[in-house]
């Protein structure tokens, strides 16, 4: 009963990954929504860059764990 439960599990996620997007391509006319500047991942680079910039010398310069200041100095 194991056996025949894994099986059928294992064909199920072997036909999703196989399937991937092809079942619901992106029409030619929905390119126009998707291409807005609201719908990207990162709308505004420069915008993103500061706030890594930011997290990364905040993170560097924190110590071990538990330490309540920043890379400002401010504890």
């Amino acid at each position: 009963m194991k056996l025949i439960l894994l099986s059928a599990l294992l064909m199920g996620f072997a036909i999703g990954g196989l399937s991937g997007c092809v079942i619901f391509p992106v029409k030619p006319w929905e390119r126009n929504l998707l291409a807005e500047k609201e719908m990207q991942l990162v709308p505004n680079p420069i915008e993103m860059a500061l706030e890594e910039h930011t997290y990364f010398s905040k993170e560097a310069a924190s110590g071990g764990q538990g330490v309540g200041g920043g890379g400002c100095g401010c504890n």
